[in-house]
């Protein structure tokens, strides 16, 4: 079998190539927009067609070029089936099989960093590329879009250290010059997943990290939701001009209380806590309804994603983190209430 890693100094992401020597048919994994005529150089120099271009999951860091190369060599683009959109060709789910050639990928679904995460094993389990799921010494944030540590856990113990300890792990991303593992290191030697630690102890590691916000989050998602740079404009910001809107440090889309406060008609009010701080001392704002953060995916596939949103939380954390599955799911105009019901409160303190 062919097979090419590349880089992308800028997002710091692997894209990589895959083919079947016999036949020429390749598949590509995580191409990146910016890379495009790279990536489109070493297919024709090596005199292969392009059967697959493949996303392991809708990536917040950088603007995918599915959309492009299906434009360019008419290959066949796939996501999973769980990222809420319908733009690809193929939807991907567990245990199908991308075939290219005589070789093959088995499709594993490993939630956790997005509810969309998937793996693709090479058919002869050596080789297997985790996406964000699992980096080397590493593993993908859970802290927005859809992230829950417990279930990145699961996932990871079911379908990647599943595999024999020789199969070598090649990763979304790596900030440290690494290129590959194997499973046998990451279960040994990872920090966060590695020696036997329990997932109550991975889930403390993950609530104690600090991280930035991706700074091309408000392009890179709702432009890899719609293909990347062949099907969506990748300067097209997070929402439309269609209220007062300031991106917060964390890459959140905010409006002011005032702004909730008098929203015009047409504006759906989501409060996502839960019911006790709903109807707690804080109160709640009148014509909001109340919609769990943990309910927010499930409840939001009956709603119009052209219609404007706006969230509200107790401080601006959930309404944020809200905001960003919205905007993943597809939804235009979302905004989160800068400061939540904490900042009316204080309003309410220094005006009585």
């Amino acid at each position: 079998m062919l097979f090419r890693p590349l880089f992308d100094p800028e997002s710091s992401t692997y894209t990589y190539l895959l083919a079947d020597e016999a036949t020429r048919k390749a598949v590509i994994i995580d191409p990146v927009l910016e890379q495009l005529d790279r990536d489109l150089a070493v297919i024709s120099e090596l005199g292969l067609e392009l059967e697959w271009a493949l996303d392991t999951h809708v990536h917040a860091d950088h603007v995918t070029a599915l959309g492009l190369l299906r434009q360019r060599t008419g290959c066949k683009s796939a996501l999973s089936e769980r990222t809420g959109t319908g733009w690809p060709d193929v939807l991907l789910r567990h245990g199908l099989r991308v075939e290219f050639g005589g070789r093959s990928l088995e499709v594993r679904e490993t939630p956790g960093h997005t509810n969309g995460c998937l793996s693709f094993v090479l058919d002869d389990q050596s080789k297997v590329f985790t996406g964000d799921a699992l980096l080397i010494r590493g593993c993908g944030r859970t802290d927005f879009q859809q992230g829950d540590a417990a279930t990145l856990y699961r996932s990871i113990h079911e379908q990647i250290f599943t595999l024999p300890d020789a199969c070598e792990i090649y990763p979304g991303h790596d900030y440290k010059g690494r290129l590959v593992s194997t499973v046998g290191e990451e279960k040994r030697l990872n920090p966060r997943l590695g020696g036997g630690k329990s997932v109550e102890q991975f889930v403390e590691i993950m609530k104690s990290l600090q991280l930035a916000y991706p700074k091309k989050i408000n392009i890179a998602v709702p432009a890899n939701l719609h293909g990347g740079g062949g099907h969506a404009d990748p300067e097209l910001p997070v929402t439309e001009a269609w209220a007062p809107i300031e991106v917060s440090a964390a890459g959140v889309p905010e409006v002011s209380i005032d702004w909730v406060l008098g929203a015009p008609n047409g504006v759906r009010l989501v409060d996502v806590r839960e019911p006790n701080e709903f109807d707690g001392p804080l109160g709640h704002i009148p014509a909001s309804a109340l919609v769990p953060l943990a309910t927010v995916g499930d409840a939001a596939k009956g709603w119009d994603r052209e219609a404007p949103l706006a969230l509200i939380c107790r401080s601006g954390g959930r309404s944020g983190k809200a905001a960003f599955q919205l905007l993943a799911m597809g939804f235009r105009r979302v905004v989160s209430m800068r400061g939540g019901m904490l900042a009316v409160e204080e309003r309410r303190a220094k005006a009585s």
